[in-house]
């Protein structure tokens, strides 16, 4: 069972690992360390003292995190209630075997349509997205939807790049820590796909590419739709940054959520653990982010007229549109 209470002592431990961990670890060093010296400073006066329940300490530190630099993935996470061990400490499951398409086919003739909840990266997925790929890549129109994906990793767009790109194109890059680099702990491995190339100092910078498949399929030449909203977060926002950039897809709907940054999870003592940012990704030809910006679509609506519309851009009705 998760503890009712956190004591004065977890508290100060907790603090400690997470203020080392971010001060070592931390996308950009300098604020790092200002993290670092705060949660200190706080927890010494006696700052937490008041926050006695395990989710109330994790949200009060997390909300002095975000206060003084904002990072949307960075958070503390209170024990789990399943936890099982020694302090509380919970199993922390990665992707599990759900598929995590939630729809897919013919949204008309000749357009396929894909909605995503996240990019786990698992084997169900992957076989649903080739499959599906598959299957329609005789179309003239492809929209992804990605108003609901809240992340994950590279896999689903390395497999689903290929059949649009006819040649070799960088999409973004993205810039790791030098020193959580150097210990293993970057969360993106290198392959065919993300390419080490030169860099600033303190960083390992990579470009993604998109890898054309040998056999060409239509939807090389298929217009590509991406329907974005406030929610599409993390890979997600990776993913249509990518072919926003190189003219390979055309957004619509909201500003994205913002979360540029990638990491992992640190597990910082007592059952509680944080998710602590150690790279960014961002556009090769500006330098810039989408770190608490988001990324603009190309056609602002609401997220709820979005699919609409790019049904009407690829000359379908939607009130002719097929039920998924």
């Amino acid at each position: 069972m998760q503890p009712a209470t956190v004591t004065p002592a977890q508290r100060a431990d907790v603090i400690d690992r997470l203020a080392f961990a971010l001060e070592e670890n931390f996308v950009f060093p300098e604020v790092g360390r200002r993290y670092a010296q705060m949660l200190r400073t706080k927890v010494a006066a006696g700052g937490y003292d008041g926050q006695t329940t395990p989710e109330a300490f994790a949200q009060a530190v997390t909300a002095d995190l975000q206060a003084l630099h904002s990072d949307r993935h960075l958070r503390l996470h209170p024990p789990r209630a399943e936890s099982s061990g020694p302090g509380g400490q919970a199993p922390r499951r990665g992707p599990g075997a759900e598929n995590a398409i939630r729809r897919a086919g013919w949204i008309a003739d000749g357009v396929a349509y894909v909605d995503f909840a996240m990019f786990p990266g698992n084997p169900a997925t992957l076989d649903a997205l080739r499959t599906f790929l598959s299957a329609h890549s005789s179309a003239r129109v492809l929209i992804v939807d990605a108003r609901s994906h809240r992340g994950g990793g590279l896999a689903e767009m390395d497999i689903l790049f290929p059949y649009l790109f006819d040649r070799e194109t960088e999409l973004v890059r993205m810039d790791t820590r030098l020193a959580v680099d150097e210990a293993g702990g970057n969360p993106i491995p290198e392959g065919p796909t993300l390419r080490r190339i030169a860099g600033e100092d303190g960083v390992v910078r990579r470009a993604h590419f998109a890898l054309p498949a040998a056999d060409a399929t239509p939807l090389r030449r298929a217009s590509v739709f991406v329907l974005t909203s406030s929610r599409t977060a993390s890979a997600a926002e990776h993913f249509a940054l990518s072919l926003q950039r190189t003219g390979r897809a055309t957004l619509i709907g909201e500003t994205t959520r913002g979360a540029g940054h990638y990491g992992s999870l640190v597990e910082v003592g007592s059952g509680y653990a944080a998710f602590v940012p150690v790279g960014r990704t961002f556009d090769p030809d500006t330098g810039r982010g989408w770190e608490a910006v988001g990324v603009t679509p190309d056609v602002a609506l609401p997220a709820d007229q979005a699919l609409d519309e790019a049904l009407r851009r690829a000359g379908v009705d939607p009130a002719q549109r097929r039920e998924l």
